[in-house]
């Protein structure tokens, strides 16, 4: 027997923030508007995962569903209405991952922002996370040779400090902007302290092809006179056939030596060859942010309730970063490794272990403790205090770390 959900807006909860209308939109009703959940919901979820006060709940839908028929590569089946083409497909037998691996189709963000998970639907690219079913859609679960990779992008701007691939020489600079910046929509964890939420989010943005992307941050890089171009998020790496093309592109625009292409991951889904094309493709520098030692950690860090999932993502980040350190570092690629820190979330005693582990794969690499700061659905926390950063400073440093820097309110402490 299969179960229906729809979600729901508490009013009672609800802050009336705004979030819901600016910056995603409900599949079900077409346009930024929660008023309609009983009978257009499609079970989506993007509300729930986004609304910053947990305002929606989830209740089984009681409701009378008609059936539609799709076509799958040409082939007629029958669905139920008012679901998404992911769940339509899921209950045809086809199975979905937030890891890349196997034969499972990759569809990590699950709020129409990655475009990981796009399909052709009526000839058109579509993630179909939050796509709705309807009569007479066709569906093609392979994409023509020629497609080009589409993603969710935004927020083209200059940076006085860099991201945590950023060596720290260049953060204390002095210079007014060290780097220009865009930032990719969708995200695979689901951290209650999302540091940019208002852009993991969003599914208002149209999608852009890499060529648009890497042209808009190459123009951004004119106008501020700097030669660092990043990409951060959201999850960058999540939509690889797009990040790969947006590397040769960026490169391509920028063929002279002092453009450097710097990537910041939280480096869950990066695999060796991942990190390999991406490197041939023209990136220069990578910050790897650890997000934990312990499982524990992992999880209450990034929200990510699937106990095999939090570990398969916490392994394969540490594993990517000594594959980078041993391989890459520190040329072709720089390496500077993010460790997050609010005592809510994580223990003095695992950061020690976080750098001796760190430590025992090259001493000289750059860690930047990242102060965890009060936003998103964690409001209730307070951002550590610069006493605080320079004490978890001081662990790292006695774990044999030679460059340690922290990320404070004053801004940076170190090395």
């Amino acid at each position: 027997m299969v179960s229906f959900y729809v979600n729901r807006r508490n009013p009672k909860k609800c802050r009336e923030c705004g979030f819901c209308t600016q910056h995603f939109y409900c599949p079900g009703v077409g346009k930024p508007s929660l008023d309609r959940f009983e009978t257009a919901c499609v079970d989506c979820a993007v509300c729930s995962l986004a609304c910053p006060y947990s305002t929606i709940e989830k209740m089984e839908d009681a409701f009378p569903r008609k059936n539609v028929v799709i076509f799958v590569d040409g082939n007629p089946f029958t669905v139920p209405e008012r679901i998404t083409l992911k769940r339509a497909l899921e209950i045809l037998g086809l199975e979905f991952g937030r890891f890349p691996e196997g034969t499972k189709i990759f569809a990590p963000c699950e709020t129409g922002g990655c475009y990981a998970c796009v399909l052709l639907v009526n000839g058109e690219p579509e993630p179909i996370c939050v796509t709705p079913v309807k009569e007479g859609m066709a569906i093609n679960l392979t994409l023509p040779r020629d497609y080009v990779p589409l993603r969710r992008v935004s927020g083209y701007q200059p940076h006085s400090v860099g991201g945590v691939g950023t060596p720290w020489r260049i953060k204390k600079s002095g210079r007014q902007y060290i780097e220009v910046a865009c930032f990719t929509h969708g995200c695979n964890l689901r951290c209650s302290q999302c540091q940019n939420f208002a852009v993991t989010y969003d599914n208002v943005m149209p999608p852009s092809p890499p060529s648009e992307a890497a042209a808009l941050l190459t123009a951004q890089r004119k106008i501020y006179g700097v030669d660092r171009m990043a990409i951060s998020g959201g999850e960058p790496t999540i939509n690889r056939p797009w990040l790969i093309r947006f590397f040769q592109e960026l490169r391509r625009l920028n063929p002279d030596p002092r453009a450097r292409l710097h990537l910041d991951t939280n480096a869950t889904v990066l695999t060796p060859e991942y990190l390999d094309h991406l490197i041939e493709a023209g990136m220069t520098d990578m910050g790897p942010d650890l997000k934990g030692l312990k499982t524990e950690t992992f999880m209450r860090i990034t929200g990510i309730l699937d106990r095999g999932l939090a570990e398969q993502y916490l392994r394969n980040a540490w594993s990517i970063t000594k594959y980078a350190l041993d391989k890459y570092y520190p040329e072709p690629l720089f390496l500077g490794i993010g460790i997050p820190y609010n005592r809510r979330l994580i223990t003095l005693e695992e950061i020690w272990e976080m750098g001796e582990r760190i430590a025992a794969m090259n001493p000289e690499v750059q860690v930047c403790l990242l102060d965890y700061f009060p936003t998103f659905r964690r409001l209730d926390m307070e951002r550590p205090s610069v006493a605080e950063m320079r004490q978890a400073r001081e662990i790292l440093i006695e774990t044999g770390l030679k460059t340690v820097l922290a990320q404070t309110v004053r801004g940076h402490v170190g090395p």
